[in-house]
C-alpha cells in the first residue's frame, strides 16, 4: 500500500511516501480500504514532536481521521460486514496510520457513514467531531437553554461545536474574525464576536461553559466568563499554565480534554448528520502525496472547517 510515513521528528520534509506492507486485522479488528483522511492540528504537532510523541515511535504514520471501505474483519466481529462504508477515529493517540491505502483497528472505533456524505467529509467528522460531542455531551452536560460560548467557532472543532450545541438547545456564542462572522451565523450562533478586536472575558458573561481550543492568556481569560460553578471544557490545558488553580479561585471548573476514540459518539454524530443539525466544511482538500501542503495549510491556523487528504476512489 501507499503510505505517508516519517522517519525523522520535524519539517513537511519529514513526510515521504512510501510503499509498505498492508496490515492484517486480528481479533475484533477490521481492516479498511482508506478513501480519505482527515488533516487536523494535532497531525502537524505530532509530526513537529510537539504534542503527543510520547506514545509514537519512529518510524511512524500520521493521521487518525479516515473514511473508506471495509474490506476484511477479523474473528468475533459482528459490527461490520465486507463492503460497508464506516468513518472512524481509530487508535488516538496511537498511531493509527491514517495517511495511508489500508488502516487496521478495532470495530468499535469506527461507525457507518452517514447517508449522502461523501467519503472527504465523512473524513472530515471523527476527530473534530468527537471533541466538539465529548467536550459538550460528556464533559459539560449541555441542556437545553444553557448559554455556551465556543472559541474559534470557525475552525475543524468549533464549527462543528456550534451545531451540536445548538442542536441539544443551547444559546450559542461564537468568536472568529469578521470575515468568518456570517459563515458562524449560517452554523447556528446566536451571537458572533470578533476576538481581534473585542476583548471576549469583558463582552461575554454568565456562560454556563465554554468550549476553549486556545491555551495560554486567552485560555485563562476565558474562565472569567463563565457564572459561579460554570465549566471551561479546554482542548489546550497543557498549555494553560495556572489554569485549574484560576478556576478555583472564581468558583468555576476548568477540565482539560483529550478526546477518545468512540463508536457510540460517532453513531451519535451520524444521527446529527442525517437529521440535517450537522454539516462539516470542508477548507481544502488534497491528494494523499501532498501531504506536506496539506501540513503547510493547516499549520497557518486560518482554516474554516477542515482540511483533507483523497487517498483511494472518491464517490
Amino acid at each position: 500500500m501507499r503510505a505517508i510515513q516519517q522517519s525523522a521528528w520535524g519539517m513537511t520534509e519529514a513526510l515521504q511516501l512510501i510503499e509498505l506492507e498492508a496490515p492484517e486485522p486480528t481479533f475484533g479488528e477490521v481492516l479498511v480500504r482508506v478513501n480519505a483522511a482527515g488533516v487536523n492540528p494535532v497531525d502537524v504537532y505530532t509530526r513537529g514532536g510537539q504534542a503527543y510523541n510520547r506514545v509514537l515511535e519512529l518510524p511512524f504514520i500520521n493521521g487518525w481521521d479516515v473514511a473508506g471501505t471495509v474490506v476484511k474483519t477479523g474473528y468475533g466481529v459482528s459490527r461490520f460486514r465486507p463492503d460497508d462504508l464506516v468513518f472512524g477515529m481509530p487508535w488516538f493517540p496511537r498511531e493509527a496510520g491514517g495517511y495511508a491505502e489500508y488502516v487496521a483497528a478495532p470495530a468499535r472505533h469506527f461507525a457507518r457513514m452517514p447517508a449522502g456524505l461523501s467519503f472527504s467529509e465523512a473524513a472530515a467528522l471523527p476527530l473534530a467531531g468527537l471533541t466538539a460531542w465529548q467536550m459538550l455531551t460528556e464533559v459539560a452536560t449541555i441542556a437545553p437553554g444553557q448559554r455556551v460560548l465556543v472559541s474559534g467557532a470557525a475552525g475543524g472543532v468549533g464549527h462543528l461545536a456550534v451545531q451540536i450545541a445548538k442542536a441539544r438547545g443551547a444559546h450559542v456564542i461564537g468568536t472568529a474574525s469578521a470575515a468568518k462572522h456570517d459563515f458562524v451565523r449560517s452554523l447556528g450562533a446566536d451571537e458572533v464576536i470578533d476576538y481581534t478586536t473585542t476583548d471576549v472575558s469583558a463582552a461575554v458573561r454568565d456562560m454556563d461553559a465554554v468550549i476553549q481550543m486556545f491555551g495560554g492568556e486567552a485560555g485563562l481569560k476565558a474562565l472569567d466568563c463563565l457564572q459561579p460553578g460554570g465549566v471551561l471544557v479546554s482542548g489546550q490545558a497543557a498549555w494553560t499554565p495556572g489554569l485549574h488553580e484560576r478556576a478555583a479561585e472564581l468558583g468555576v471548573r476548568a477540565v482539560a480534554y483529550l478526546v477518545d476514540p468512540d463508536g457510540a459518539g460517532l453513531d451519535a454524530l451520524a444521527g446529527l448528520v442525517a437529521q440535517g443539525k450537522l454539516k462539516v466544511h470542508l477548507d481544502a482538500v488534497f491528494p494523499l502525496e501532498e501531504a506536506a501542503k496539506a501540513h503547510d495549510h493547516v499549520a497557518r491556523g486560518r482554516t474554516t472547517g477542515k482540511v483533507v487528504l483523497t487517498v483511494g476512489e472518491q464517490d
